[in-house]
């Protein structure tokens, strides 16, 4: 059975794990000022960033969807982990040793992670195949690497193996390794027949295929003998931990790449990754047995934060997706399909095809890595191809034949997202075809009005979703809120108080400060004052006052600990805990740390003002119902004198 993880342990997870490196793994973020990061959210689909990160706090929220949390919680969320998993994993990264309660034990030792005996599972066949890679059987497999110009340091480096022919060595050693039938069926590394398991991988080169974490969770294989009669490549089947739809081949390599140069380079197989990885284009990647999809889009976007803020002109700084397909009909059927994706990118798409027709492998053991590094100089926009493809099927030396090819043509310019360039391309496809560009401009716009709207800004191909309807996050008074680099309002829950209501604001800011600067609040003498005379009761938002409380049940600003946001979430429950994560993270409007203290002051302020203006008003009505020369008139009236002038007091700071 498993124990209960340490309390004391798990506070250090969370004070030790990196929450910006774990959550960057999976999201490019960039500054939204002093002590916050931003990116665009895992967990819904957005155009614009609205997932912001602070890790001083060690939370993160989305202002789009309302997920928020700490750092076990993005790994929860994200990987689908339970709650005792998702701290294993962290602390290992950590370096925590986890202690258990009751003479407990790790929950994968008892049985109950079957994703984490999965990846141990691939972690155990991944080396084996890397062992067997060296052995006298496996030469065919190292002729088919060095025939393609990858040598021993290339295979190492990229983890390629050998699966050995017969029906059971890996199986065999898994069953040694301790895993049980139930695991071996569930890891896809094996097949069920009549007899029981064997081998799925049997006598083939095998690539593993890791997840952005760097974790193997499938393998692709590639047949090498001629009396195999399955497929020329065979990949893991749909598992717990394999999606085939949301991998990518090499983007444990290529992560990094992808996030500093903002461009990402869509290769046909595994050894065209290789082929460009080791000719200095590092940001490559591959599908993994399936086109490339939506979900794919997804991925990319957010490692690139792919945001569309620099799309001025082609071969702009901004975000790019690259293609490569073979020049054959099954490459140009690839590229219309790319193109139907295309409007789901803000980034600009292009397609790079060698003249030959050859891939980045062929053309690197040809001409070697300059020559991959020239395919993708040669890039053009992938607009520009689909097009130039569509018009390759018609003969243009006709009448009959450039007018049809208009009618292929022209609804794909009328689909080109970027309404600035349409126009030129319809110039260009006039020029191609050899016609008037009055003619040509007028097809397409024909064409346009005819789609389903597919050529309107912001909207994906084949009819996207609206846009979520925006509204701002709880900031200072003033207009709604608005990212300084989109101009976009920023989005909150609809269940959060209206942020539009002075009041709301200044109580929002409040708590803002009180969760993200503790230490700067107890370092200013009259800001620590004003806190010391709040309570509930300055709060009109009942969600506000809750978060008051547990902040003063957490023991207050004095007593913050290194995991102050999450002694404040403890203290007030699952109901608001995602309430709490969102003010954690929400940038002030002055959040430089040597003026924090003072800021925190100004809006500490602010607040007891109003609930000041509040009691002399209730006292004002309190005089009159007593009516006037009573003692209890008198009581209220003295007591307004002193609220009075200590708002006074207030409204010079």
């Amino acid at each position: 059975m498993a124990g209960t993880i340490n309390r004391d342990d798990i506070a250090a997870v969370r004070e030790r794990a990196p929450i910006e490196d774990i959550i960057g793994q999976h999201v490019s973020l960039k500054s939204a000022g002093v002590g916050s990061l931003k990116g665009l959210c895992p967990f819904h689909d957005e155009r614009s960033p609205s997932f912001h990160v602070r890790p001083a706090a060690g939370r993160w929220h989305c202002f789009g969807c309302g997920e928020g949390g700490d750092v076990i919680e993005f790994v929860m969320r994200m990987d689908g982990l339970p709650f005792a998993e998702a701290v294993e994993y962290l602390a290992e990264r950590a370096g925590v040793t986890l202690r258990y309660e009751a003479g407990g034990r790790r929950s994968s030792e008892s049985g109950a992670s079957m994703r984490r005996r999965l990846l141990e599972a691939h972690r155990v066949a991944a080396e084996y195949f890397r062992a067997q890679l060296a052995t006298p059987e496996a030469r065919i497999a190292r002729d088919f690497l060095r025939e393609r110009g990858f040598d021993r340091e290339a295979a190492e480096h990229f983890g390629c193996g050998y699966a050995p022919q017969g029906w059971s060595h890996l199986t065999d050693h898994l069953r040694k390794s301790g895993f049980t039938e139930p695991e071996l069926k569930a890891s896809g590394l094996v097949s069920e027949g009549q007899r029981g398991v064997y081998d799925r991988f049997r006598g083939r080169l095998v690539w593993p295929i890791r997840e952005v974490t760097g974790d193997v969770i499938g393998f692709g294989a590639r047949r090498l003998h001629e009396d195999d009669q399955g497929p020329k490549y065979l990949n893991t089947p749909e598992t717990q931990i394999y999606k085939k739809s949301h991998v990518l081949y090499g983007l444990d390599l290529a992560k990094g790449a992808i996030r500093s140069e903002r461009t990402t380079v869509v290769v046909e197989g595994y050894t065209d990754v290789m082929a460009c990885h080791l000719a200095g284009v590092t940001n490559a990647v591959a599908t993994c047995g399936t086109a490339f999809g939506e979900d794919h889009v997804k991925v990319v976007r957010r490692l690139m934060g792919d945001t569309g803020q620099t799309q001025l002109k082609v071969g702009s700084h901004g975000a790019k997706v690259v293609f490569t397909f073979d020049g054959d009909e099954a490459g140009q059927n690839a590229a219309l399909k790319s193109f139907a994706l295309d409007q789901q990118f803000l980034a600009q798409t292009f397609v790079a095809v060698d003249p030959e027709g050859m891939d980045p492998c062929d053309i690197r053991q040809r001409d070697g890595d300059d020559a991959v590094k020239r395919l993708m100089e040669r890039r053009v926009p992938l607009f520009e191809f689909v097009i130039k493809a569509s018009l390759a099927a018609h003969d243009l030396e006709t009448p009959e034949g450039r007018v049809a090819a208009l009618r292929t043509a022209a609804p794909i310019v009328a689909q080109i997202r970027d309404r600035a360039i349409r126009p030129e391309y319809g110039r260009r496809l006039a020029g191609w075809l050899g016609m008037e560009p009055a003619d040509v401009l007028r097809a397409v716009s024909q064409a346009g009005s005819r789609g389903s709207g597919a050529s309107s800004p912001g909207r994906a191909h084949g009819g996207g979703a609206p846009a979520p309807q925006q509204a701002p996050p709880p900031y200072d008074d003033g207009p709604p809120p608005m990212d300084p680099e989109t101009g976009q309002i920023v989005t909150v829950s609809a269940a959060r108080p209206n942020p539009r209501d002075p009041v709301v604001r200044a109580e929002a800011l409040s708590l803002g400060v009180l969760l993200q600067a503790p230490r700067a609040i107890v370092e200013e003498a009259q800001a620590f004052a004003i806190y010391g005379e709040l309570s509930r009761e300055a709060f009109v938002t009942a969600q506000y006052a809750q978060v008051f409380d547990a902040i003063a049940a957490a023991g207050g600003p004095a007593d913050a600990t290194a995991d102050w946001v999450g002694a404040v979430v403890e203290q007030v429950g699952p109901d608001l805990a995602s309430l709490v994560s969102q003010l954690a993270v929400t940038p002030l409007p002055h959040d430089k740390p040597a003026e924090a203290g003072v800021y925190g002051r100004s809006v500490l302020a602010r607040l007891l003002d109003n609930w000041l203006t509040r009691r002399i008003a209730d006292l004002r009505g309190r005089m009159q119902r007593a009516g006037a020369g009573t003692d209890a008139a008198q009581e209220a009236f003295a007591e307004m004198l002193r609220l009075e002038a200590r708002r006074r007091e207030l409204r010079e700071l």
